[in-house]
Order: structure tokens, then C-alpha cells, then sequence
């Protein structure tokens, strides 16, 4: 920005002009806002396939809200996440970075983190929310967290002023008989504020999480903000508000259509208050379709190392900046939103560490002969490595070759016609586990993890033991 000395005269004579012609030039509120800082807003589904969505080719589920969102903006048809499941995933959002190079590839003991698991992200790790912050930014979190629910790990530790949601994935509770969960809390901000402990209270959670992302957009509406809403939908145990389920023949039909009305509601705020030219919004999933769902054209879900499992539905939406109505096939991924709104926000991503994600303003507003800023893009499954992607070529972990641009769904393995292209991408796996290896960061971590709340029926300190120390008791 620059500014400008005038003297005195000269400053009385430019705000008259400005009063007087403010149609012309644009001297109003909003255009004030228009040319400030923009306010980002990321919408995370749970389990959501690439298939499930009417833009990306749903004939189940009625979308109407995502379609007018796709006329609008612009849909990334290569957009991926960093692993198939929850935390991992979600690291790489937050800090922009691999989960291997923070230490969340995997929790300590499962695939993901559990109620009461000592590790966590970083406090030491610099994520989106802390980068805007820093900036100015009013900062809110509203949904499915899942990064770590000890004291030091939470949303309110990590850059959000505000918070209110679920520590972890909602199929962690007594629910689900496979582990001795404790009941599954909702929190305001580090606080417990309450129990869900039925169907009916997990059918609300949609609902709840998108009111308060509302609240928190009509409170920051005169600064810039930023705004997370991970739903706990459409992941397993499904119900939804009674209007969709009325209206739906299945449960992931209804939760669908759910999460559809809610990004209707958060575009709808938006234009009421007059916010929507200046507000960058992003609709997408932490990884592919669960059970029930669609991967549409790919191969995988998931858990996969395939594209079903990283490859996500994603509608980004800016009136009057990002292209309406538009498509973009060049490679990116959840890490590169971290540079993305720092360089928009007026800052830069960190240089202090490695930063995975880049800058990918240019695709997204469509600039002419855009192109991806990477040359390879790296999978996981089971928390470990298993393949790499570099222009449209795909070499998995086990050495199966594919072109994603003739074959999309994976179906034929052409390994030993390209050896060539096989030993290249053998090489940028081994290039980048050692690479990783070297500058990978330390996962947070405390001596000993305590459940927030305590386990139906134990008492004492014995109900706050995390689940994954609880002894499993043999199946006869």
C-alpha cells in the first residue's frame, strides 16, 4: 500500500470530491471493504469422495447450493489432500507442510490420534490460523478438530481466538463398542460446553457448527477474518437433521444434502452483509469416500493410496475475481492454502522450516498459461509413503505405472513399457524420503494424555486413562 502527504487544503478538497461522486468513484463502505485484506473461509467435509457432489458428476444427491457454488466459481479437478485419513490430512492443512515432516503421518498408536493420546500437532509448528492472526485476522474454528485434544494442541492453542466443535472424528465414542471411548464432548473453546451422547445429538451437529461459523462471519463482518469449518459429516455414524432425512432415502444422501444447505448458508451470510466479493471461500474433504459414498471415476476411497483417496471435490469461490463458471485441472492441494492467504493476507509463508505448499493464486484466478508450481506431488497410505505423481504420470510404492490423463481410474498398470519414466519416479521417492527424513520436524508431545471427559460408569482417574492404553479385551 502506499500512502500518500497531502496538505491540508488539499485533503479537504479531496474529500469533498470523494463525497460528491461517491457512485462514480466508488468512495463507499463497501468498496473500502472490497479493497482491504481478504477474509478466507475453508469448508472441510469429512469422508466426502470426489463423486458425491453434483458438480462432480452426483446423479444421487441433490447439490443445488454447491452447483450454483461451481457456476460461480471454479472447480479444481486436481486438487488433493496429503493422506486418505482424518489427522494427517489435517496437519497438512494447518501448517501448509508432508505429515511426515511434522511427526503426524500417524498417531502413536493408530493411524490417526485417539482420546487422550499425548501427541499432538506442535505448538512450535506456525499453522494458517497463527499466519493471519499475525496479520490482523479474527480467527474461528467450528467443527471436527482432530490435530490433538491435550492441553497445548487444541484450536485455541493453535492461532484460533474461537473454537467450538469435537476434539476428534464423532464415531469416537461409546458408540462404537470396538475401543472403550469416553463420551464424545463438544467444546467451547478448551472448555467442555457438552456431551454428545445419541444419534439425535450427533443428527444436530451440521446444524450447530455451521450457526456459529454465522455468528462468528455477522461478528468479524467489519475485519478481515478466517474462517474453518471442518463438519464431523458426512463421516460414519451418519444421521441428519429431520428436514433432510424426511427428504433423503439414505443416511449419506441426507448428510450430503446437509453440508450442501450449509455452504448455501455461509455464501448466503456472506452476500447479505455484503462480504462476498471480498471473501475467498473453499469447499473440499480431508480424503476420500467411506462406506456409501463415491469416488466417482477413481479408483480407491478411503484409506487408498489411489486417486479415490486424495484426489477431493474442491469449488473455490470469489465473485468478480475467481472465473465463474470455470475448471482447473493443474495439480495442487490443501498445503498450498498456507502460502496462498499468506501472500494475500500481505505476508509470506514461513522461512525459517520447509513449507511443502506454494503459492497457487494463479490457478485459481485463472491466469492465462497458468501451470502447477510442483513437479511431483507424494501419496501415503497406512501412514507410510506409497507413491508419486509428476506431470501425468503416477508410480505407486509397489511399481505400478499409470497416466492419469488416459487412464483416470487406474486401470492399467504400464510399468513395463516406460522404464525410463519408472526409474525417474523411483528416484523422486527415494529423492524425497531422505529429504523428509532430514528436515522433518518434532510431533508435539507431553509425558501423559488424559481424556477430556471420563469413560460411561468409571470413576476416578481410572475413566480418564486415554483409549489406546485401556488393556482390549479378547473376543471369545
Amino acid at each position: 500500500m502506499h500512502f500518500y502527504t497531502y496538505t491540508r487544503r488539499t485533503l479537504l478538497m479531496a474529500i469533498g470530491l470523494c463525497t460528491s461522486i461517491a457512485f462514480i468513484v466508488g468512495c463507499t463502505a463497501v468498496e473500502t471493504k472490497s479493497a482491504s485484506k481478504p477474509n478466507f473461509i475453508v469448508i472441510f467435509i469429512d469422508d466426502m469422495g470426489y463423486g458425491d457432489i453434483g458438480p462432480f458428476g452426483s446423479k444421487i444427491n441433490s447439490t443445488p447450493h454447491l452447483d450454483k457454488m461451481a457456476k460461480e466459481g471454479r472447480m479444481m479437478t486436481s486438487f488433493y489432500v496429503t493422506s486418505p485419513v482424518c489427522t494427517p490430512s489435517r496437519a497438512s492443512l494447518m501448517t501448509g507442510s508432508y505429515p511426515q515432516r511434522v511427526g503426524l503421518n500417524r498417531g502413536p498408536k493408530h493411524i490417526v490420534l485417539f482420546p487422550g493420546d499425548n501427541k499432538g500437532l506442535n505448538p512450535s509448528e506456525i499453522t494458517i490460523a497463527e499466519i493471519l492472526k499475525d496479520k490482523g485476522y479474527a480467527t474461528g474454528c467450528f467443527g471436527k478438530w482432530h490435530l490433538g485434544d491435550q492441553p497445548g494442541f487444541l484450536p485455541t492453542d493453535q492461532g484460533f481466538d474461537t473454537y467450538f466443535g469435537i476434539p476428534y472424528s464423532n464415531d469416537m465414542w461409546p458408540g462404537l463398542k470396538k475401543w472403550p471411548f469416553p463420551d464424545l464432548p463438544v467444546l467451547e473453546g478448551d472448555k467442555v460446553k457438552f456431551l454428545v451422547k445419541d444419534m439425535d445429538d450427533q443428527a444436530k451437529l451440521c446444524k450447530q457448527f455451521t450457526d456459529e461459523a454465522v455468528k462468528f462471519i455477522k461478528k468479524n463482518k467489519d475485519k478481515p477474518f478466517f474462517c474453518y469449518l471442518p463438519h464431523a459429516f458426512v463421516h460414519w455414524p451418519r444421521l441428519a437433521s429431520p428436514e433432510f432425512m424426511n427428504n433423503a432415502k439414505t443416511k449419506e444422501e441426507a448428510q450430503v444434502e446437509e453440508v450442501d444447505w450449509s455452504a448455501g448458508q455461509i455464501l448466503k451470510t456472506l452476500k447479505e452483509l455484503n462480504l462476498h466479493k471480498n471473501t475467498f471461500v473453499i469447499f473440499t474433504s480431508d480424503n476420500g469416500p467411506a462406506g456409501g459414498l463415491s469416488a466417482g471415476p477413481l479408483r480407491g476411497k478411503k484409506g487408498s493410496g489411489f486417486e479415490g483417496g486424495h484426489r477431493v471435490p474442491t469449488i473455490v469461490w470469489m465473485p468478480g475475481t475467481i472465473p465463474a463458471g470455470t475448471q482447473c485441472n493443474e495439480m495442487s492441494s490443501t498445503m498450498d492454502l498456507l502460502p496462498t492467504f499468506a501472500k494475500l493476507a500481505g505476508t509470506a509463508a514461513p522461512t525459517d522450516r520447509v513449507i511443502d505448499g506454494k503459492d497457487i493464486w494463479p490457478l485459481l484466478i485463472g491466469k492465462e498459461g497458468a501451470k502447477t508450481p510442483h513437479d511431483r506431488f507424494f501419496y501415503q497410505q497406512g501412514g507410510k509413503l506409497s507413491g508419486v505423481r509428476s506431470g501425468n504420470w503416477k508410480l505407486m510404492i509397489n511399481g505400478a505405472l499409470f497416466n492419469l490423463k488416459d487412464d483416470l481410474a487406474e486401470s492399467k498398470n504400464i510399468a513395463s513399457q516406460n522404464p525410463e519414466k519408472v526409474e525417474n519416479l523411483k528416484k523422486m521417492l527415494a529423492e524425497f524420503a531422505i529429504e523428509v527424513e532430514k528436515n522433518k520436524r518434532a510431533v508435539g508431545s507431553i509425558p501423559k494424555g488424559r481424556t477430556l471427559v471420563p469413560r460411561p460408569g468409571v470413576e476416578g482417574e481410572e475413566g480418564y486413562m486415554p483409549t489406546l492404553s485401556i488393556p482390549q479385551k479378547k473376543s471369545k
